[in-house]
C-alpha cells in the first residue's frame, strides 16, 4: 500500500509538472506579437524637391504600420527658398505637415546663431532633443536630452538626441554663433540619457555625430537598438552588436525604414534599410507647400549662363578663380566640402543657384605663402586623423596645378607643383573655411576680407553673355 502511495504521488507531481510546462508554452505561444517601424531622414539641407514623395512612403506606412518618424539633424543651409527666408521656417512647416515625431539638432541648424535656432524649435511641433548642449544665453534655451513616447499599439519608445562637437568645444561652425553654448561629449552623454529610458520597450539615439563615432559608440554601449545618424553624409546600413546603425547620405533622395519586431515587451528582431524616394507618387498637398515656398520671383530671377554644363569640379574651379580674382592673389584655394552643387545643366543660371552653391555667407582669406607652406598645408590636411571622411583625397582645388605623391601606404608624402618656383612667395586666397579651421596653415599677412564669396560669383556670371567653365582636375594624386 505504501509503494503505491508513492507511486501515486510521484503521478501526481508529473502531472502538475507537465500541466505547468503546456501553461508556459501555451502563454509563450500567445504573447502579443507587435511590429513598430522607424522612418528616418538626415541632412535635408532644405532641398525640399523630394518631401512630396517622402510624404506619400510615410502617409503609406501609417496605413498599415505603427510608424513614428524621425530626423537626425541638419535640416538647413542648402536651398536658397528656405536659407533666405526669415527664420528659416519652411523647412520645419514641410516637417510638421509630414508628422515628424521627434528630431536631434545638427550642426548646421546653428548657422544663423541661437535666435533662429530657437524661433525653429517653437515652430515645430515634434521636440528637438540635444543631450550634450547647455545654453547660458536667453536667446535659446537648453533642449531635453531624450524623451519617452507611447504608440498606438502600446510600445513604448524611447528617443535621445546628440550632436558632434570637437576639440574646439563646439560642432562645426563659426565660433561666434556658439557663444554662450556648452557642448559635452556626445558619447558620454548618449550613454547617460540611457539612465532615464525607464522600463521603455526600444531605446533609439538620434545622432548628428558621424557614422564612425556612431559605430565607436555602439562597439562600446548596447543599450540602443537604433542609431539614426547623420552630418558625414554617408550611405550607412549596419549592424554593430545589438544596435543597427542607419544614414540616408543626404538631401533627402533616400529614408531609412527600420522594422522593429517584439514579442511581449521584448524586442526580437531590428532589420534597417534605406530605401529611394524615387517612383514614389507626389502627395499633391506637399507638392502644392513645396511649389509656394519655391515660388520667389527674386531666387528665380536669371543671373547668368553656362555655355556647357558644368560639374563639381568645374564649380570648384570656378570658385577658385572667383576668390583669387576678387582679391587680387595668384593663386586661389577651395575645399571640397564648400562646392555644394555636383552637377549643372548648360543653359540659365538662377540666383537661387548660386546661393546654393555657396550658401554659407562666406568670406575670403588672403595670405602670403611659398611653395614649401602650400606643401605643408596639402599633406596636413590630406593625411589628417582627426576628420579622416575628409582626407586621402583631393580636398583642396586649387587654380595652380599640383600632384599628391602618396606611398605604398597611401600616405601623402610630397606636392609637386609644376608652375611654381620654390623660393617665391604667393599671394594666395583661401576660402572663409579653410582660412579659418584647416591647420598647417602657415605664411605671412593672413587677413580676413569683408568680401562675401557669393556676391563675387555673382559679379563674375555678368562678365560675359555665356561663362564656359573649365571641367578637367587640376590637381591629382600620383603613387609612387
Amino acid at each position: 500500500m505504501r509503494y503505491k502511495l508513492l507511486t501515486m504521488k510521484k503521478i501526481i507531481a508529473l502531472l502538475v509538472i507537465i500541466a505547468t510546462l503546456a501553461g508556459i508554452l501555451f502563454y509563450r505561444s500567445n504573447i502579443h506579437e507587435r511590429e513598430v517601424v522607424i522612418l528616418s531622414t538626415n541632412d535635408i539641407h532644405a532641398v525640399i524637391d523630394n518631401f512630396p514623395e517622402l510624404v506619400t512612403a510615410v502617409n503609406l506606412c501609417r496605413d498599415t504600420v505603427t510608424t513614428v518618424l524621425v530626423d537626425g539633424g541638419d535640416r538647413w543651409t542648402g536651398n536658397a527658398f528656405i536659407d533666405r527666408v526669415e527664420g528659416r521656417l519652411p523647412i520645419i512647416e514641410l516637417m510638421n505637415h509630414a508628422g515628424y515625431d521627434a528630431a536631434t539638432i545638427g550642426n548646421h541648424e546653428f548657422d544663423k546663431g541661437p535666435a533662429v535656432l530657437q524661433g525653429a524649435i517653437d515652430y515645430a511641433h515634434f521636440p528637438t532633443l540635444c543631450a550634450n548642449m547647455q545654453s547660458n544665453i536667453d536667446s535659446l534655451t537648453t533642449q531635453p536630452g531624450s524623451i519617452t513616447i507611447k504608440t498606438r499599439n502600446g510600445v513604448k519608445i524611447f528617443i535621445a538626441g546628440v550632436v558632434t562637437n570637437y576639440d574646439n568645444g563646439h560642432p562645426d561652425g563659426s565660433d561666434e554663433v556658439f557663444q554662450g553654448l556648452e557642448f559635452s561629449d556626445p558619447m558620454e552623454a548618449a550613454k547617460r540619457e540611457l539612465e532615464s529610458r525607464g522600463n521603455a520597450n526600444i531605446s533609439i539615439l538620434l545622432s548628428h555625430m558621424g557614422d564612425d563615432k556612431d559605430i565607436k559608440f555602439a562597439s562600446q554601449n548596447d543599450g540602443y537598438n537604433l542609431i539614426v545618424g547623420g552630418h558625414t553624409h554617408m550611405r550607412v546600413d549596419t549592424v554593430v552588436g545589438k544596435t543597427a546603425i542607419g544614414q540616408t547620405e543626404r538631401l533627402l533622395n533616400m529614408l531609412g525604414v527600420t522594422r522593429i519586431r517584439l514579442k511581449g515587451n521584448k524586442v526580437t528582431s531590428v532589420d534597417y534599410e534605406n530605401i529611394s524616394l524615387e517612383g514614389y507618387t507626389e502627395d499633391a498637398a506637399t507638392r502644392e507647400i513645396v511649389d509656394r515656398i519655391e515660388n520667389d520671383p527674386v531666387l528665380g530671377a536669371v543671373v547668368g549662363k553656362f555655355s556647357d554644363s558644368v560639374t563639381h569640379t568645374g564649380f570648384a574651379n570656378m570658385m577658385t578663380k572667383v576668390v583669387a580674382e576678387a582679391t587680387g592673389a595668384q593663386i586661389g584655394f577651395y575645399h571640397y566640402g564648400g562646392v555644394r552643387l555636383r552637377k549643372h545643366a548648360a543653359g540659365d543660371v538662377k540666383l537661387a543657384t548660386v546661393y546654393n552653391l555657396e550658401p554659407f555667407e562666406s568670406k575670403i582669406h588672403t595670405i602670403t605663402m611659398t611653395p614649401a607652406q602650400m606643401r605643408r598645408m596639402i599633406i596636413t590636411k590630406f593625411n589628417d586623423t582627426k576628420n579622416s571622411k575628409e582626407s586621402h583625397r583631393v580636398d583642396l582645388f586649387s587654380t595652380t596645378p599640383y600632384n599628391i605623391i602618396v606611398d605604398e601606404r597611401g600616405e601623402a608624402t610630397d606636392v609637386v607643383f609644376p608652375n611654381l618656383r620654390e623660393n617665391r612667395k604667393y599671394r594666395v586666397a583661401l576660402s572663409d573655411y579653410v582660412g579659418k579651421k584647416y591647420e598647417d596653415i602657415k605664411g605671412e599677412n593672413h587677413t580676413k576680407h569683408d568680401v562675401l564669396v557669393v556676391d563675387q560669383l555673382l559679379e563674375y556670371l555678368k562678365t560675359a553673355p555665356e561663362i564656359t567653365i573649365d571641367n578637367q582636375p587640376h590637381q591629382k594624386i600620383v603613387k609612387l
